[in-house]
C-alpha cells in the first residue's frame, strides 16, 4: 500500500546535533487501512448482489410442511409453470409442443438429471402431470416439485 516519511532527531528525539539536520526515515509498517476499505465495500457489494442470483420467475409457489432437499454441485433444471400458462425452463419461454426435443437436447449436454418444477398454485393438477410425463419421456426421472414452506401438516394441527 503505502510508506510515509516521518521525521526523527537524532539521540531518540531528546537532543539535535550541532550543524546536521533532522533525519528522514521510510515507516517500515504496511498501512492495511485502506485494503480493509476496499475488502468491505467488496464484501457489500457481494452481499447485495448474490440474492439477486437466483432463477427470478414470479410464481405463487404453493405451501407444505416438508423441507427443503439439500443442495448439489450442478445448478438444477427448473421447469416454471406460471399462472398465465406461460412454460419455462430456466428462464427461457418454451412452447408446449417443443418441450419434449429441448429437454433431450439438454439431458445430452448435463451429467446430473435432477430437475424441479415451480408451478403456480392456480395451476390445473393435470398441467403439472403433462410436464412431468414430459420430463420422463425426455429421460429425466428424478423430478422435485418445488413449494414454500409453512403449509399446513394435515395431521391435526395448523401450521
Amino acid at each position: 500500500m503505502g510508506a510515509g516519511v516521518i521525521k526523527r532527531a537524532a539521540g531518540g528525539g531528546r537532543r539535535r546535533r550541532s550543524g546536521r539536520g533532522s533525519r528522514h526515515q521510510a515507516i517500515s509498517e504496511i498501512n492495511v487501512t485502506p485494503f480493509v476499505d476496499v475488502m468491505l465495500v467488496l464484501l457489500i457489494i457481494f452481499m447485495v448482489a448474490a440474492p439477486l442470483l437466483t432463477v427470478g420467475v414470479p410464481v405463487e409457489l404453493p405451501e407444505t410442511s416438508a423441507g427443503a432437499l439439500p443442495s448439489e454441485r450442478e445448478e438444477p433444471l427448473t421447469i416454471t409453470l406460471t399462472a398465465d400458462g406461460r412454460m419455462l425452463i430456466q428462464t427461457t419461454e418454451t412452447p408446449r409442443g417443443n418441450l419434449i426435443p429441448r429437454l433431450r437436447a439438454i439431458a445430452a449436454e448435463r451429467e446430473g438429471e435432477k430437475v424441479f418444477i415451480r408451478a403456480d398454485g392456480a395451476i390445473a393438477y393435470e398441467d403439472v402431470m403433462q410436464v412431468m410425463g414430459a420430463l420422463n419421456a425426455a429421460g429425466f426421472r428424478n423430478i422435485g416439485l418445488v413449494t414454500e414452506t409453512g403449509g399446513p401438516a394435515l395431521d391435526g394441527r395448523d401450521g
